[in-house]
């Protein structure tokens, strides 16, 4: 520890080489404004380039430059710097993390070890690999780790927040959930505890308790891409679209590039700049009182007529809230039913699926058997740990298992509100990861 504290962002740039207590003082006054977070990221620069250069102590100035470049959440760059620094405690515990954000999990477990050899907290060091070897998943030797630690680990918010983690690993979720709180009462200020405190309250449907967690994770001078991400999301399908474009902008003003980002800011943008067509609405309203119009009063065939009955579609109305895809998946439902009702719609000047609500469930009709391994179409599908906004989505579906998932098609998924082709290409990539896929429209 320094003797002296130190609370200007210039001189701790200049120390030769930065312990826990330099560091920890970056993270509190890096960016507490626009200002200083753009002073952060230049001089950042300024000794990127001398260390290319080899003007100075080229370890030390690569400590301070991948410290840095986390902190800026840009763990491969990070991990290059770290890679060139001397051997230490603080800079294996970093390198360690940011190894394991790049998924190299072994190299990850071997750095905390060298930390905690080289005087890094080895309770700490022992958590940490804890939370490393639960993603391999090795959860008996993860207990293991978390277990020797328990008397030590009591008044530790990070051994609760390891201990949340083994639980959610096996699926005991009010456990988790009690460890991360405890966790989060030890450290009300450390932001990996809070967002997945955040994340998975978000996750099994407690959306006031996420939302104010994630508001405590973008308050901190330094907020993972993640939880504002996660925010902004939340903000948007509550109405309040400043707020998430605010915390789109900030992801965007750290990282220019970031691609969700941009992408969900045009969403918001769309969103909040919407004109309400009047005249439709007054139309609509005025249709309204034909929906529940019995579908045996219009002319159809006697297959088409018997498909819709045991579809559960009785009215007009109905037909009118269900897409074209979803009769498609019904078994015996082909083409020329599917006509000659557009046709019969036609007429009216309506078709199908026009008023299609996601918040409204849909009828229920017997879909063939999706195949499959039984274990894992049963999964739920909060396992596949899916961004906000697909989950999101798949609740408005009222879709809770794989199997559920696995029985939808492409269009009936981009029929929804907000679900878009990247969100489709997130769930694809899931179930690809299983060996399974989404219904194709003739199955």
């Amino acid at each position: 520890m320094m003797d002296t504290p130190v609370v200007d962002l210039n001189t701790l740039l200049e120390l030769h080489s930065w312990d826990r207590a330099a560091y920890e003082q970056v993270q509190r006054i890096a960016f507490t404004d626009d200002k200083s977070g753009e002073q952060f990221k230049s001089r950042l620069g300024q000794l990127e380039r001398d260390a290319i250069t080899q003007t100075g102590d080229v370890p030390a100035l690569a400590l301070k430059i991948g410290l840095g470049r986390r902190l800026l959440g840009d763990p491969k760059s990070a991990a290059e710097w770290l890679a060139k620094a001397r051997p230490s405690g603080i800079r294996d515990f970093f390198y360690g993390r940011v190894l394991r954000d790049l998924g190299q999990l072994n190299e990850a477990l071997a750095a905390f070890d060298r930390a905690a050899s080289g005087g890094w907290d080895a309770m700490e060091c022992a958590c940490e690999r804890a939370v490393t070897l639960l993603m391999k998943p090795d959860v008996s030797a993860a207990e293991a780790v978390i277990r020797e630690q328990s008397t030590a680990g009591a008044s530790s918010g990070l051994w609760h927040y390891a201990m949340g983690r083994l639980h959610e690993a096996r699926g005991e979720i009010e456990s988790a959930m009690d460890a991360y709180e405890r966790a989060a009462q030890l450290e009300p200020e450390c932001g990996t505890i809070l967002f997945r405190l955040a994340f998975v309250s978000d996750l099994y449907g407690n959306d006031e308790r996420a939302l104010d967690l994630y508001e405590a994770c973008a308050s901190l001078p330094v907020v993972s891409a993640n939880a504002l991400m996660n925010l902004a999301v939340i903000c948007e399908d509550l109405g309040d679209f400043d707020h998430a474009k605010a915390c789109l902008q900030r992801v965007l003003a750290i990282h220019p590039n970031h691609a969700r980002a941009r992408l969900f800011l045009k969403d918001v943008e769309a969103s909040q700049n919407m004109i309400i067509d009047e005249e439709q609405e007054r139309l609509a309203h005025e249709r309204s009182t034909v929906l529940e119009t019995p579908i045996s009063d219009f002319e159809l065939s006697v297959r088409a007529r018997n498909c819709l009955k045991k579809m559960n579609i009785n009215t007009l109305g109905d037909l009118l809230r269900i897409s074209e895809a979803e009769l498609l998946a019904y078994k015996n439902f082909g083409e020329t039913s599917l006509n000659e009702i557009k046709a019969m719609l036609a007429q009216k000047g309506l078709q199908l699926g026009q008023h299609l609500d996601p918040n409204r469930a849909r009828p229920e009709f017997r879909r063939a058997p999706v195949q499959g391994n039984p274990e894992q179409l049963s999964r739920p599908v909060a396992e596949l740990e899916l961004s906000v906004r697909s989950r999101k989505c798949l609740q408005r579906l009222n879709i809770t298992t794989v199997g559920e998932l696995c029985s939808r098609t492409e269009q009936e998924l981009l029929a929804t509100r907000n679900f878009g082709q990247t969100s489709l290409n997130e769930i694809k990539r899931r179930l690809g990861e299983l060996g399974l896929t989404l219904r194709r429209i003739n199955d």
